[in-house]
């Protein structure tokens, strides 16, 4: 019979054992066959590319940008199509096919980006510098970040051969950064066919957020709705030189400044109340006591000045109000007749908008000043008994077995409610973690992304995208 060389086998057995335990604490997905830090310059060198096609909306131009993908995509051997709603208002869409055992998923993200003044930024809005392990420029969280994320977790797993039962959706839109009508709203209304079998989508808000060393992972089921008003003041028109007692200007002024002075009333939706239970786990026992009943913590005044400090904190306890537009003469030595200004302000979940309305208008109290809505759309949730939530819990314990994995409130909006209204279940999550102070800088200036960042995010996306398959 044949010899065998007892040690031989046992060393064998050893080293076997020890690679199972190994291989099962590592993340279960194709790991072993990516080289991250290629990755990881791959995206950056991508994010830089795509941060220098400036889509400010307005105009928007993200025709150019859906043409960005559509080449990209072709490299990848994945055709696009590039539709627009208006010349130059592009939106990009291609599919990455699978069995077809499960219905589709879509990846969203929005091609437009929000006016950046140069001379107000350390490093040009646009040049897509990579510097100091950042990508920075206008749009490198928001939303190209995200689209370079979605993309590159949708290339590995074509790369590599991965099978899927779903196909995958990627899908760039236009004007969300100005409500989304001639991007999202359009393309919803006008391609529905194209997303007819999609069951779930995956878009900006949520994502891995890391505060004080520790990490949460945070999936926004629902929107503050945006309730974007307009004032107009009529006044008597004259000369600089010659004051008068009343304007179109002075009393916009002052119905601005009761607004300011104005406190909307606190209040503890379901789903905020969830949020906040979620992140109790991880504070010490007398915030966690006051995180688990916040309405009643609302109400001692010491707690409520120390937590509605927090910008982020404070807008999901009420509904908040932003000037942001004003308007009066063009000419220092003329006083107009008409004078306008824009409130961006955001409804918490259930909130009638034009009861809103009504109330500002009699904290303004003048006739004279008229109010109108420029934007407003229902705010919708998804639930989170469903696979993709469980997928994404899954994910996130193999990373990070002790961070909360947390249903948020989105305090702004994304496109997310034009698919929901189709029965899509949306949430907000990216993959990406980012720290405070690189989201502060969203719609602000020196906006910026960690390359590290980039390429976990591409790895979290890839191993969610592989565990819904299951």
């Amino acid at each position: 019979m044949w010899g065998v060389d007892c040690g031989r086998v046992k060393r064998v057995l050893q080293y076997l054992l020890f690679f199972s335990v190994i291989f099962a604490l590592v993340p279960q997905s194709f790991a072993f066959q990516v080289d991250w830090p290629v990755v990881e310059q791959e995206a950056g060198e991508l994010l830089s590319r795509y941060v220098r096609i400036d889509t400010t909306n307005p105009p928007g131009n993200e025709t150019a940008a859906a043409l960005f993908w559509k080449e990209v995509l072709a490299k990848e051997g994945l055709d696009a199509q590039v539709f627009e709603s208006q010349p130059g208002r592009g939106i990009v869409y291609a599919r990455l096919k699978g069995g077809g055992e499960k219905k589709a998923l879509i990846l969203l993200h929005h091609l437009d980006v929000v006016p950046a003044v140069k001379s107000d930024w350390e490093i040009d809005p646009f040049a897509g510098e990579i510097k100091d392990g950042y990508v920075h420029g206008r749009g490198a969280i928001d939303c190209k970040g995200v689209a370079v994320t979605q993309f590159m977790a949708l290339a590995l797993l074509k790369r590599l051969g991965v099978p899927l039962k779903r196909d995958i959706i990627f899908l760039g839109t236009a004007d969300e950064e100005a409500g989304g009508r001639n991007g999202a709203g359009w393309f919803v209304e006008n391609h529905a066919d194209l997303i007819a079998d999609a069951e779930f989508l995956l878009t900006e808000g949520g994502g891995i957020r890391v505060h004080n060393g520790q990490r949460s992972y945070n999936i926004d089921i629902a929107e503050k709705a945006p309730c974007w008003i307009q004032l107009e003041a009529q006044g008597a028109a004259g000369h600089g030189s010659m004051p008068l007692p009343e304007t179109a200007v002075t009393r916009l002024i002052r119905a601005l400044e009761r607004i300011r002075l104005h406190e909307t009333p606190l209040k503890v939706t379901p789903a905020v109340q969830a949020y906040f239970s979620a992140l109790a786990e991880r504070e010490d026992p007398i915030k966690a006591e006051q995180y688990r009943n916040l309405e009643q913590s609302l109400a001692d005044p010491t707690f409520r000045e120390e937590f509605t400090k927090n910008p982020a904190h404070n807008a999901l306890v009420r509904n908040t109000i932003s000037p942001t537009v004003l308007e009066g003469s063009n000419k220092t030595n003329v006083i107009p007749s008409h004078a306008r200004a824009q409130l961006d302000c955001r409804l918490l979940p259930g909130e009638d908008p034009q009861q809103f309305v009504t109330i500002l208008e009699k904290v303004v109290g003048d006739p004279e000043v008229r109010f109108s809505i420029l934007l407003n759309f229902p705010p919708l949730a998804s639930g989170v008994e469903t696979d993709l939530y469980r997928a994404i819990r899954t994910v996130a314990e193999k990373y990070d077995p002790q961070a909360p994995v947390v249903p948020a409130v989105l305090g702004g909006f994304t496109d997310a409610h034009y698919f929901r209204r189709k029965g899509i279940v949306s949430y907000g999550f990216t993959g990406l973690p980012l720290a405070e102070d690189d989201t502060r800088r969203v719609h602000g200036t020196n906006e910026r992304i960690p390359l590290a960042s980039l390429r976990q995010g591409v790895q979290v996306l890839a191993d969610l995208l592989q565990e819904l398959d299951k």
